[in-house]
């Protein structure tokens, strides 16, 4: 009986948000089991049975694809090109941004944000995303790999790596 009035909440859940974000694609059986905001005209796909723990942010004109089997706790996701996660990932109260929201240059600081300032993130397959860490433009995370807590991941973390630090550093390769 239990199981299946835990059922029916998240099911009434998937339906709140589907009806108010119409660029919300929920999978089957996603548990929501805190609440999911979507900012900026942001399209956000979730695999099925993803689990989305505390608050779920999504901000920016961008797309956002999150694979099944998935963990999203606390995690914010800013896009304006796009972000992939791959299946079985774990990402725990994380900054993932496809963009750097300005330009470098002093004289153009004010201006609207050249394309240089973007590029889509990339996370392979059972990833696991420590706390605090702050994933960067342009970068891809190889599949059955680790980002440890409050890194700054600037450039591509090779797979099956363990990488730690600002700025990132890799201190453990898993063996096959």
């Amino acid at each position: 009986m239990k199981g299946r009035l835990v059922r029916l909440v998240f099911a009434a859940k998937r339906t709140y948000y589907r009806l108010r974000y119409p660029r919300l694609r929920l999978g089957h059986d996603v548990e929501i089991r805190g609440r999911v905001r979507l900012r900026r005209g942001v399209r956000v796909t979730i695999g099925d049975r993803t689990r989305l723990n505390k608050l779920v942010r999504f901000a920016g004109p961008g797309e956002v694809r999150v694979g099944s089997d998935c963990l999203l706790n606390a995690t914010w996701i800013g896009t304006w090109t796009s972000v992939t996660i791959g299946d079985r990932c774990l990402l725990s109260d994380c900054e993932l941004l496809d963009n750097d929201f300005h330009n470098l240059d002093p004289g153009q600081r004010h201006d609207p944000p050249v394309p240089a300032t973007r590029a889509p993130i990339v996370v392979e397959e059972n990833v696991w995303i420590g706390a605090h860490a702050l994933v960067m433009k342009g970068v891809r995370i190889g599949h059955d790999s680790v980002v440890g807590a409050a890194t700054v991941v600037r450039t591509d973390v090779p797979e099956r790596a363990v990488v730690i630090g600002n700025p990132q550093q890799t201190v453990k390769k898993f063996n096959d």
